[in-house]
């Protein structure tokens, strides 16, 4: 089976962090056997045609070199948000993604498989009219695409909706995005989720005892976006009353650094917070280990995004962390209250603070709500499960056109 992946954004060297559960999908789809490709957009001028691990990667070019830069780096509204003439790269991104859809679809494969549809299931149409309508369309949504629609552009909800409906099938990354797809249409949806690496992927588990002599360590990962909530987090810092030598290690990038470094002045705990960056796989390793909680205190952001799942927490109990995150978006299908972890209010830094006070008073439960929820995650969000759901999603698709 031929699939090929619309894509807004795939890595561009072997270190480049950019969706390495998808390049984990493809990975696994063409070891089965399948010839699963890519269809991304160019970068700042690079190259046409690629391999990544093995992978072919087709991009296609929408504007001079300098001036490839819409995706990447970034999500496009933010890039938007942050560079209104950046809007302008739009229509020739979408023109170009259509005639190369059309062009990749001459070769009709069995299945294109579009990742974020709001807009790529353009692109993914175009494969289909390419190949004579023999090819199947699946639609991935990832909850951003949606949230982003209803909260700032309600003027293209029937877009939105022609998204869906245009699919053979439909996948979501959650419970509380499928839900929301439902309300689009009535193409059979299923909830795929990113995938957690268990199997011989040679990461050491050591489930270190929380505190020991030393302070309580929290830990953040993520970008540094609104929706993570980070400052709220640096908040309930503050608020911890019986343990005022916490500290919090905060690991990734984005614009929002200087506002949670900002934050963390006013309120007294500086010195408390570190502000790594970016940082290797081995350096993000030992800190999943060294450290005692981590948390996730997402919250909407204004656009009314948050979470589509919290794959940062899949990775947190695979190394069997206690984990607190907020109760909202996908996060709740990773979680469950006081069975795997503790689920907060978003928002909230004092309902924050009491949850990492009860959970590191409490070191015996909360080793064991780490060690359920790192069960709970190998047995959902195993790779096996991940594929073998998106190949049931490929099935019916192929069902659905061949009828057609």
């Amino acid at each position: 089976m031929r699939i090929l992946h619309v894509v807004t954004a795939f890595p561009r060297t072997p270190e480049d962090p950019i969706t390495p559960w998808l390049v984990e999908l493809i990975r696994r789809q063409r070891a089965a056997g399948l010839d699963a490709q890519v269809l991304a957009p160019a970068y700042l001028g690079g190259p046409e045609r690629e391999a990544f691990e093995d992978i072919p990667v087709h991009r296609f070019r929408y504007a001079p070199a300098s001036w490839e830069m819409l995706t990447h780096d970034e999500t496009v509204p933010d890039r938007i948000r942050q560079r209104r003439y950046v809007a302008g790269l739009v229509p020739p991104y979408l023109a170009a993604g259509i005639r190369a859809g059309h062009e990749a679809g001459r070769s009709s494969p069995e299945v294109v498989h579009v990742h974020w549809p709001m807009p790529h299931a353009l692109i993914g149409a175009a494969v289909r009219r390419g190949s004579g309508g023999r090819t199947a369309m699946v639609c991935s949504y990832y909850s951003v695409e949606l949230n982003w629609v209803k909260g700032s552009m309600p003027r293209l909800m029937p877009f939105l909706r022609w998204t869906a409906r245009s699919a053979d099938a439909v996948t979501a990354i959650s419970t509380s995005t499928a839900d929301a797809v439902r309300q689009l249409t009535d193409t059979p949806v299923y909830i795929v989720p990113y995938g957690a690496a268990f199997e011989d992927d040679g990461l050491p588990v050591r489930c270190s005892a929380l505190r020991g002599e030393r302070p309580l360590r929290l830990l953040f990962v993520g970008r540094l976006v609104e929706r993570k909530g980070v400052e709220v987090l640096v908040r309930a810092l503050s608020a911890l009353s019986a343990f005022p030598d916490a500290e919090l290690t905060v690991i990734g990038t984005g614009e929002r650094a200087t506002i949670i470094e900002r934050t963390a002045r006013v309120h007294g705990v500086a010195d408390r917070v570190r502000m790594l960056g970016s940082v290797s796989r081995d350096r993000l390793v030992e800190s999943y280990e060294d450290h005692d909680i981590f948390v996730l205190p997402a919250v909407v952001d204004e656009k009314g995004d948050t979470e589509g799942l919290g794959v940062v927490l899949l990775e947190a109990l695979r190394f069997e962390r206690p984990v607190i995150a907020s109760g909202i978006g996908g996060i709740t299908d990773i979680v469950e209250h006081g069975r795997s972890g503790l689920l907060v209010p978003p928002g909230d830094s004092d309902a924050l603070a009491s949850a990492i006070e009860e959970m590191a008073l409490d070191p015996e439960r909360a080793r064991a709500m780490a060690a359920t929820g790192r069960e709970d995650v190998r047995r959902q969000f195993g790779w096996e499960r991940v594929v073998m759901e998106t190949s049931r999603a490929y099935r019916v698709a192929m069902e659905r056109r061949d009828g057609a």
